[in-house]
């Protein structure tokens, strides 16, 4: 009997702000430039009085001549190899630890379910947002 291994994926996008600990966040088929450019959409849409300068990976949806940038969004990509300097990291050590520990999902739709969720609720407490992402040097821009 032979058992094949099929593997299937879904990919979050995901923002917080050190600011105030806004999470936004989005569910994707794919990670290419269309969702990412669709993300930097729903941000600026949701923060249309905000200037927001988001702090990106070197994935090459992220630094594609065809990203559709808003005008109220500036994107800083990282060094290689930096994922540490980037707070938004810290999400998805949070989402694994609370949400996904010690948990055997039957689906992909159950685990995508699953993230939604802790997300959402992740979302919904911003003062634990800020305190995971306002990290001291971050928090000396805004006093500069």
């Amino acid at each position: 009997m032979n058992l094949a291994l099929i593997r299937e994926y879904r990919y979050e996008y995901a923002a917080i702000s050190p600011w105030d600990g806004s999470l936004d966040y989005m569910t994707c088929e794919k990670m290419n430039t269309e969702n990412m450019s669709r993300f930097l959409k729903q941000v600026s849409e949701s923060h249309p009085d905000d200037f927001i300068v988001m702090v990106l990976d070197g994935a090459s949806s992220h630094k594609s001549k065809d990203l559709k940038i808003p005008e109220n969004v500036s994107l800083v990509l990282l060094p290689p190899y930096s994922p540490e300097l980037n707070p938004a990291e810290q999400i998805w050590n949070v989402l694994r630890r609370n949400y996904f520990a010690n948990r055997v999902f039957d689906s992909l739709d159950a685990a995508t379910e699953q993230a939604e969720h802790g997300l959402n609720q992740m979302a919904s407490d911003k003062p634990s947002m800020k305190s995971l992402s306002n990290w001291p040097w971050i928090n000396a821009i805004l006093k500069a």
